[in-house]
């Protein structure tokens, strides 16, 4: 991740650099004091500019995707930080600008703008053995968000850097903005799925932190990145710090192993100076420390920031005025400690009414190996296509783990990953080598769409040993959530667990929905985000 110094943004690779000259010459500052004039980029700004358009150094003529280093990019930053209007001028680059490899200068060559039908009189002239650009014969771009509302975030300040900017050739509409060539810039929202399946040379995905499964977004999102990959187009995401209890597309990027996705977060619990001297992390909370975090996420858009000195020099300065952004994050605090934090803090932290936090339940990881014959209580949940199945065990010393397969792989089964079906004969398999490997004492299985399966594992291994635990009953639930939760902080707890990551993000999803009863007013159950119960 790229840090908040000036140290960090080295460019010693070969890019696209007509590109952010380009947008300078054509795009404006879309609002405030600046309307107008010339869109310069914050540092930031233009090192994830770069860094996008970086080229390899065996690219060849006629490559399109494959040329570049990144075969897509993810932008996490805080509110009001400028995503908007610096994502406006990548997608107007994409539309008009030289965005697509065209080989490499001896030095001397020149970008003219009258060459593709721009009639401003801009030109570039390249160095020797820099990557030279060429625009889209057809540009087809998408800009995706959750609601019209959303899209406007990017879709505003776009609209004015096409009318006011050197884009005489562009019609600018409300919901789409015709280009030169048939091309078009559209938006997209879960509303409007209908546009989905064209193709595509770039997609702009805004708020990623909110594609999820429950709203449909993953699944936009995915098949616009297919459909650009299909036309050797590429794709960006800009988001606010997902809601790690979520599994939104923005996690899931930011958990990606994938070495060809560029990412860009300044992430405070990763900022060694954003430490006390016990090493722990930097509180919110606290006036002084908070003050730093925003100092630190904001940094290069701050009113105190010099963007850069003009020819009669005078100092220009970035749009950030910290004051308000405290202000603005301590109300949000008053009501939704998590939010602030993510929107202001700039760091991943679950939301209001997550029933662990990921601190909590970390701290209990301890993991070691459970050996043979031991005595286990084994839990089981079952699915059939909408959700995952598996087991968990525990030790009689308060130990919890997810058993495995001798080949090591873990009893938990996700339907997408077979056919989108849980492969039932493998899962009594599983139990079956649980059943083996230790002294189980007792079973207890959620019986719904496992009824079959429940009644022939009471039947091989005995009633008394296979308990039906219906997980469909609040008051009991409650009971074992809470007695959980309270074992999880407690200092003298027994309770330790062995790190799955699978069950830390299914931890992590559990939200409490209030059931209270009159002899319980603080009951709840526990529910995933989106699943409606």
């Amino acid at each position: 991740m790229a840090a908040a110094t000036d140290a960090a943004y080295v460019v010693d690779f070969p890019t696209l650099w007509v590109v952010p000259d380009w947008i300078e010459a054509h795009c404006v500052v879309p609002d405030r004091d600046r309307k107008g004039q010339p869109f310069v980029m914050y540092e930031w700004q233009l090192w994830c500019t770069v860094n996008h358009y970086r080229v390899k150094p065996d690219a060849k003529p006629g490559q399109l995707a494959s040329a570049f280093h990144y075969r897509r990019s993810q932008v996490v930053a805080p509110q009001k930080t400028g995503k908007g209007p610096w994502a406006a001028a990548i997608i107007s680059a994409e539309a008009r600008g030289p965005v697509i490899f065209d080989g490499w200068a001896k030095g001397g060559e020149l970008y003219e703008c009258a060459d593709h039908g721009c009639g401003c009189g801009w030109y570039y002239e390249y160095a020797a053995g820099e990557p030279m650009g060429r625009p889209w014969a057809t540009p087809l771009i998408q800009l995706t968000a959750t609601s019209d509302d959303q899209t406007a975030n990017v879709y505003d300040p776009l609209k004015a850097m096409l009318r006011y900017g050197q884009f005489d050739d562009v019609t600018v509409g409300e919901e789409f903005s015709r280009l030169p060539n048939d091309g078009r810039i559209e938006t997209v929202t879960s509303s409007a799925l209908s546009r989905l399946g064209n193709p595509i040379i770039f997609a702009l995905q805004d708020e990623t932190g909110l594609y999820t499964d429950a709203n449909k977004l993953r699944k936009v999102a995915e098949t616009q990145r297919r459909g650009a990959a299909g036309m050797g187009g590429r794709s960006m995401e800009t988001t606010n710090p997902p809601d790690p209890s979520e599994d939104s597309v923005a996690q899931r990027t930011m958990e990606s192993k994938r070495p060809d996705i560029f990412r860009f977060w300044r992430n405070p619990d990763e900022e060694p100076s954003l430490r006390r001297t016990d090493g722990s992390k930097f509180r919110f909370t606290v006036a002084r420390e908070r003050r730093k975090i925003l100092e630190f996420v904001y940094a290069g858009s701050l009113t105190t920031d010099v963007v850069r000195v003009e020819d009669d020099g005078t100092e220009v300065y970035g749009h950030v005025d910290l004051d308000t952004v405290e202000a603005e994050a301590l109300e949000l605090m008053e009501k939704d400690p998590g939010q602030a934090e993510r929107f202001y803090g700039n760091r991943m932290i679950a939301g209001h009414g997550v029933w662990c936090v990921p601190e909590r339940w970390n701290a209990r990881k301890k993991p070691r190996t459970v050996k043979a014959k031991t005595q286990v209580v084994v839990g089981f949940d079952g699915s059939d296509t909408d959700d995952w199945t598996g087991f968990r065990c525990e030790t009689r010393e308060g130990y919890q783990f997810t058993p495995t397969f001798p080949d090591g792989r873990p009893m938990v089964w996700d339907p997408a990953k077979h056919d989108g079906k849980v492969p039932r004969a493998e899962v009594s398999a599983g139990l079956a080598h649980i059943m083996t490997s230790y002294s189980v004492v007792r079973v207890y299985a959620d019986p719904p769409y496992w009824e079959s399966e429940c009644d022939a594992w009471a039947e091989s291994y005995g009633e008394d040993v296979v308990i039906r635990w219906y997980t469909k009953r609040p008051t009991q639930m409650h009971a074992a959530a809470e007695r959980l939760h309270v074992d999880l902080g407690k200092s003298d707890s027994t309770f330790w667990h062995d790190g799955c990551e699978i069950t830390q993000k299914h931890v992590e999803a559990a939200h409490k929905t209030p059931r209270p009863s009159a002899d319980q007013p603080g009951r709840y159950i526990l529910r995933k985000p989106g699943d409606g119960r």
